[in-house]
């Protein structure tokens, strides 16, 4: 089934910059164990390199056409892009409402994994790796940037998080440079359990930056159709493109990227 699914992901990926299908195994770091081998697609400009490489950190909703889009945008901003399937390998193709099937803390042995991938490529400049996540994946990079996992270690450099899920408990300790970006308007992932995070106080501060979109919902940088999906749980979320928070997000993330990996 996983191969045929990979099959089906490289149909609706081909064109300019389209995705190779890669494997590489998930790495147990910090309290995360190793999960299965991981199934995943590599972007990479044209040229030998090096180039600084990105993981990609997919949605509740699994690996997508959102997936696709973000990997072509950043190969034309530079970077060799891997986008881990944490779903598929585990016998899932979504999560949403249903997150803790396959939660943030059991994605970072993955996220290790695909960074230890793109260090052992000679395009990749090992050792200037960014991490990028939505939603679920934004979850997934906020976890992945505590002291705990020591991902810097393996080369991580900066990470930028999409409308993640904020917890005091578990987000406090960040060890590398974080950009997060939501939306106040966001009724999925509310912004207020981010800023009681940051009010509660992160050990190193100056290497947090958030940014809160007045006017933004959930999925505000995706430019499908204004809806309302209903997921397993029951409840309902509006997922709305935002025309001022979607280009400001990908500037700020295009910017912040460059800082810590040009």
């Amino acid at each position: 089934m996983h191969r045929l699914l990979a099959i089906a992901f490289l149909v609706l990926f081909c064109g300019s910059a389209a995705a190779q299908t890669v494997r590489f195994p998930s790495v147990a770091v910090g309290g995360s164990a190793a999960g299965p081998e991981i199934s995943g697609w590599m972007y990479k400009p044209s040229g030998a390199g090096p180039f600084p490489g990105i993981v990609l950190a997919h949605t509740c909703a699994g690996v997508s056409q959102h997936t696709d889009s973000w990997g072509k945008l950043l190969v034309s901003w530079g970077y060799v892009v891997v986008a881990p399937d944490s779903f598929g390998p585990r016998g899932e193709k979504s999560v949403c409402g249903r997150g803790n099937v396959v939660n943030g803390s059991m994605r970072v042995a993955d996220v290790a994994g695909a960074i230890d991938f793109l260090n052992a490529q000679p395009f990749v400049r090992r050792g200037d790796i960014g991490l990028i996540g939505h939603s679920h994946g934004g979850w997934t990079t906020v976890r992945a940037v505590q002291k705990s996992y020591d991902l810097a270690a393996r080369g991580l450099k900066a990470a930028v998080a999409y409308y993640p899920s904020c917890a005091q408990r578990f987000d406090r300790d960040v060890a590398l440079p974080l950009l997060i970006l939501i939306g106040d308007k966001d009724d999925w992932t509310p912004a207020d359990d981010c800023r009681k995070l940051q009010a509660a106080g992160f050990t190193r501060p100056d290497l947090v930056e958030a940014v809160y979109y007045p006017n933004a919902y959930h999925s505000f940088d995706s430019k499908a159709a204004d809806r309302t999906v209903t997921v397993a749980n029951g409840k309902s979320h509006r997922l709305a493109y935002d025309p001022a928070a979607g280009p400001d997000a990908e500037a700020r993330t295009r910017a912040f990227l460059a800082k810590y990996l040009r």
